[in-house]
């Protein structure tokens, strides 16, 4: 099998990168709440595309990461990407390092001006 190599623009990618940035931290307060709920740092893996990893989780756990993939939808529509798209990128990126380096400048270039641009 042949990878496909996506054909991503700078818009993409800066869209991508802002997604990221806004859910990983409702990502890391999920898998922190989850984890004081269910009392253990081995938390099953979390696929949000993937119902029978959330149904595992027991209750409130459960409502914790429906709530969580709901969100982080929402946060990732909200940058211009459907979900489908985001998730072909974050495959791309695993196996694409040039694509991978320009979304970890775009990261940094995004997080810096995130700090410069905060009032002080």
């Amino acid at each position: 099998m042949v990878a496909q190599i996506l054909n991503l623009n700078n818009t993409e990618v800066t869209n991508y990168a802002k997604a990221v940035l806004g859910v990983e931290p409702v990502r890391r307060q999920a898998f922190e709440e989850i984890k004081k709920l269910i009392g253990s740092k081995d938390i099953p893996k979390v696929i949000c595309n993937d119902p029978t990893s959330v149904n595992v989780l027991p209750g409130k756990a459960k409502d914790i990461a429906i709530n969580y993939c709901n969100n982080s939808q929402k946060i990732v529509e909200d940058s211009g990407l459907t979900i489908e798209r985001f998730n072909k990128i974050t495959l791309e990126i695993h196996n694409n390092n040039p694509l991978k380096q320009q979304l970890y400048n775009t990261l940094l270039r995004l997080q810096k001006s995130t700090t410069t641009t905060k009032p002080k």
